[in-house]
């Protein structure tokens, strides 16, 4: 007979054969591992669980608050585009169909796929995902535990200087980057946005104050941390060429010419859905090609990037050996407080290396996507700044020099319902005669055919990616680390170039800021996102992320936990120890 004590039980074997016995014990230790992995879940099921959630997601209380004539709902302020809206001869010109909308409204509120199925479309286009939000996840917070403050309003000081930016940035799309200190548009955007919108920008939460920095040419359109304000408007990471295996990829793109939707026939044609060609934009021949030269070329990119693959290229440029260091080594760091960095017998590679990081990178851009989709659908449904212009046009257009033919006025009016700081932006020079002068209407010029993509504005995907994505890289590389040899693209954008030894001296993380920033605001500089929209999806993404790390932290060694440091979109700095965040 025979003893044996295994996780405190007490195991009586009679008699056991010698391979019955070994196989009996081997099966024990296996249900020992698998117990153990069952209990790791439960551990970082518990911390999510515990980390709290929002319970009163709120929404601005526009969508019932507007209403036609008859007293019923218009939902002006909403995201509608894909109904069907009342054509522009008519008393509700560009006004979305009341029972169409109600019926998404219906489906978010009861969660049947098949309420979505009997939703009633426009021309064509299909809603993009209004589901994913109400879809569960095996790490990280879930998509209705967290959430953001509520969308500005149409009628607010913040939502006139966000509009106003982005006609502003509609003017500028041309202008490349290194000559917005000379420009003569770019000065009158600074003159116009810093002195005459009473809330914009609207204050975001950092404890360095950097939403305090006055507009100027060195800080206009940019960012909000203070990375942002550093060096050259683009970020290294969409500069320098991406190691590739044994390729090398030069970050060149073609080049777009045009803007759309700039006519209400148009203009109304897309918010019912038509389907157009995404690629209409491409008029130049693809040997015409050039790094990030201008805003339009940053809108070029966010309009048909994977959502993670700025951030997949920053850190292949991260991880790579410089060949023309002599010896060749790495120039960038992990965070020294990762495991394994002290250790003079191991390296990572599965864990705490070049594989881990590659993949984690990209592993938080789906969760951040449900958690951004449910305040986009479930929650806030604002509308797209192409639409917003489409309530100014037709609000001012009757008494403007260019009418558009057969376009009804709003009655009830909309003047109460946009706020007077951009409405009031019509006369000689201001913002909207520019506009109007230029295009022939009010309408924001978007830099994609088809305008803006078909779910609402607020938050922003690309945006929430990009603080998920950034606070990984930021997690595991030291930031900071000195850019290698930065770039600066040539005055053509055909190639990039090394400034002046010494001029530009460039930190990790500031870069990486800057890329959410560049990416995030790419969509901005093509019209189809605010501000907020930005800075509330970075923060957003940030808690993605960081909830990710923590529940993570409990499938590691227990003799060498994660820890890393990092600083957040606010500038405040944190330190992860296995589970905790201080």
């Amino acid at each position: 007979m025979v003893f044996i004590v295994l996780n405190k039980d007490i195991i009586i074997i009679k008699s056991p054969r010698r391979e019955n016995f070994l196989s009996y014990i081997v099966d024990k230790l296996r249900m020992g591992r698998h117990d153990d992995a069952y209990e790791t879940r439960v551990k970082a099921a518990k911390i999510a669980r515990d980390r709290g959630f929002e319970n009163n997601h709120q929404d601005n209380g526009e969508e019932n608050e507007y209403k036609d004539k008859d007293g019923h709902r218009n939902f002006i302020a909403n995201f509608t585009k894909g109904f069907t809206h009342h054509p522009k001869d008519n008393r509700d010109a560009g006004e979305v169909i009341n029972a169409d909308y109600r019926k998404l409204v219906d489906a978010m509120e009861s969660g049947d796929p098949d309420d979505f199925e009997d939703l009633t479309l426009g021309l064509g286009r299909q809603l993009t995902s209004p589901q994913a939000g109400l879809m569960f996840d095996l790490e990280g917070p879930d998509s209705q535990d967290i959430g953001i403050r509520k969308a500005p309003r149409i009628n607010s000081a913040e939502a006139a200087g966000e509009i106003a930016e982005l006609y502003w940035m509609a003017l500028c799309r041309d202008v490349p980057f290194g000559q917005f200190g000379a420009d003569t548009t770019i000065g009158d955007a600074v003159t116009d946005l810093s002195a005459n919108y009473s809330d914009f920008p609207h204050p975001f939460p950092n404890v360095t104050g950097s939403s305090a920095v006055p507009i100027s040419r060195d800080t206009i359109f940019r960012g909000v941390t203070d990375g942002d304000r550093i060096g050259p408007y683009i970020s290294q990471f969409l500069y320098q060429p991406i190691p590739w295996g044994s390729q090398t990829l030069e970050q060149k793109q073609r080049i777009m010419k045009r803007d759309y939707l700039t006519d209400y026939d148009s203009w109304l044609e897309a918010q019912d859905g038509k389907k157009i060609d995404v690629h209409d934009d491409l008029e130049l021949p693809k040997t015409n090609v050039r790094h990030i030269l201008t805003p339009r070329d940053l809108a070029y990119y966010v309009h048909v990037d994977a959502l993670y693959q700025a951030y997949l290229g920053a850190c292949l440029i991260l991880l790579n050996t410089e060949d023309d260091m002599v010896p060749p080594q790495k120039v960038y760091h992990f965070d020294p407080l990762l495991p394994y960095q002290n250790s003079s017998k191991q390296m990572g590679f599965a864990v705490f290396g070049g594989p881990q990081i590659l993949s984690l990178v990209t592993e938080v851009a789906t969760r951040a996507l449900k958690a951004v989709w449910f305040q986009k659908w479930g929650v806030h449904r604002r509308l797209r700044p192409e639409a917003f212009g489409g309530l100014i046009h037709r609000q001012l257009h009757s008494t403007s020099p260019s009418p558009t033919p057969g376009l009804t006025k709003p009655d009830p009016s909309y003047e109460t319902k946009i706020h007077g700081d951009i409405l009031g932006k019509t006369g000689s020079n201001q913002i909207l005669e520019k506009i109007r002068s230029t295009y022939g209407s009010y309408l924001l010029p978007q830099a994609f055919p088809e305008g803006s993509p078909t779910h609402p504005s607020y938050g922003a995907g690309h945006a929430t990616v990009a603080g998920a994505c950034v606070t990984i890289l930021k997690a595991w590389f030291n930031e900071d680390d000195i850019i290698f040899k930065p770039k600066r693209p040539n005055t053509a954008g055909t190639d990039i170039e090394e400034p002046p030894a010494g001029s530009l001296s460039l930190k990790v993380g500031d870069e990486l800021n800057k890329l959410a920033a560049n990416i995030a605001i790419g969509r901005n500089w093509a019209g189809v996102h605010y501000r907020s929209d930005y800075t509330e999806s970075i923060k957003l993404g940030e808690q993605i992320a960081l909830g990710v790390l923590q529940e993570q932290a409990t499938c590691y060694h227990k003799k060498d936990p994660f820890a890393c440091r990092l600083t957040r979109f606010d500038g405040q700095p944190i330190k992860i120890e296995g589970t905790k965040i201080t």
